[in-house]
């Protein structure tokens, strides 16, 4: 079945803004996906910054899908959409950079959904979730993207 928007949309209750295209099949991939405040990473690509937790558990992420985040000053979510027994999280993770949010594996197609973004979809495999870095206006310093 084709993934869109407007299915996604519908699964989980979250409205997206009407500036987006609702019929567009989202597209899934197995690389490297930003989205807002968020860089979706799959963990073969950063293994030796990130690994998981020996003791971790994971959370089932439900059909109607998972907020990750929420965005800065409580704005819009990153909802983590799946379908039921595909996909796990767990927040037990180390990382060097202390980036990291959360881990998710998935067997079938998954998806992160947020209102101004819109989609992107993820193939079967295993997903760091971080937090975006950028450069600070004084001193070099970094801070996080707000979203």
């Amino acid at each position: 079945m084709t993934v869109n928007l407007a299915i996604l949309s519908q699964r989980t209750g979250l409205a997206v803004l009407d500036h987006l295209e609702k019929q567009v099949a989202i597209p899934v991939i197995d690389g490297l996906q930003a989205q807002g405040d968020l860089l979706i990473v799959p963990l073969r690509m950063i293994a030796t910054a990130v690994s998981i937790d020996n003791w971790a558990t994971w959370r089932e992420v439900p059909a109607d899908g998972f907020e990750v985040l929420r965005g800065a000053a409580g704005g819009n979510p990153h909802t983590l959409v799946a379908d039921a027994s595909t996909c796990h999280w767990t927040t037990q993770a180390r990382d060097t950079f202390e980036l990291a949010i959360g881990i998710f594996r998935n067997t079938k197609p998954a998806y992160m959904l947020h209102p101004e973004h819109g989609a992107t979809g993820f193939s079967p495999g295993v997903y760091v979730v971080r937090r975006q870095r950028e450069l600070g206006h004084s001193r070099g310093g970094r801070r996080l993207v707000a979203d």
